[in-house]
């Protein structure tokens, strides 16, 4: 099926099932990239509701067919740092390394952003892996019955990401001068991310920068948050052979070269929260 086809019928599929986008879609001119971000919006503000057959083998051929398009970085073949040797620095685009896991830096409803094309982390991974992850992380949530606090960790499939896995946390939300708490909660995210990994077998996880944009989490204290909680846990005898820190600023590079020693740029990637 034709490149455009194939998304008007993603579009057409996912209008079915919300007839109150219609006036709005009508706005999308017909061309391939405004059909395709009208396709990113819709699976954006989609609610978790039960998928059809015919949507999920069509939106699984199209962001497979984006997955080899965008290029797989193998996280395997990353170089590691002078400060750890199963430490390693990539910048770019998470949701093209090829890792047991990746890290989704949420919200506390944990079901992915609704912003229609929001520039967070979470709606990159979200928009990249397919409206399985929302439904699945839709039932974790509900089996929970609360909001997920800041700390902890949830792991689901990746579906249509390069990563197997995704593990799930929320940072906290700095709200003026960074407190102890603030502090601790952003160290338990790497400690809870990594021990679920672990638990599970997994021997590559990948990090984005938690809280460190919509959060404003001071980028400098927690890359020194990170690095130490995640240098910390390797001192143990676990699964995980390989850590990478994922980040998209220059800001944010130039941080942890200076404490890792080193690092290797790439192409720009999504904000964090």
């Amino acid at each position: 099926m034709e490149h455009l086809q194939q998304i008007q019928q993603l579009n057409a599929l996912l209008l079915e099932d919300m007839p109150e986008y219609r006036s709005q879609a009508q706005a999308f001119p017909p061309d391939a990239p405004s059909q395709r971000r009208l396709l990113r919006s819709l699976m954006n503000v989609r609610p978790p509701m039960p998928l059809r057959k015919d949507f999920l083998m069509a939106q699984d051929a199209l962001l497979s067919a984006e997955r080899e398009e965008k290029g797989i970085v193998d996280a395997a073949a990353l170089p590691v740092t002078a400060l750890h040797p199963r430490i390693a620095l990539w910048k770019g685009d998470i949701t093209r390394l090829k890792a047991d896991a990746i890290v989704d830096a949420d919200n506390a409803a944990l079901l992915g952003c609704f912003c229609p094309c929001h520039g967070c982390i979470d709606n990159a991974i979200h928009s990249a892996a397919g409206l399985q992850l929302r439904d699945e992380c839709s039932r974790i949530m509900k089996a929970q019955g609360h909001p997920e606090s800041a700390g902890r960790a949830k792991l689901t499939r990746g579906y249509n990401l390069p990563a197997r896995r995704v593990l799930h946390t929320v940072g906290p939300i700095v709200q003026g001068t960074v407190t102890r708490r603030d502090r601790e909660a952003l160290a338990s995210c790497y400690r809870a991310c990594l021990e679920l990994a672990a638990k599970h077998g997994l021997e590559s996880v990948a990090f984005c920068c938690i809280s460190t944009g919509e959060f404003h989490f001071p980028n400098q204290e927690a890359a020194e948050i990170a690095v130490e909680a995640v240098t910390a846990f390797l001192r143990q005898n676990t699964s995980i052979q390989k850590v990478i820190f994922n980040v998209f600023k220059d800001l944010d590079e130039a941080i942890y070269r200076r404490i890792l020693g080193a690092g290797q740029a790439a192409e720009a990637g999504p904000s964090q929260r």
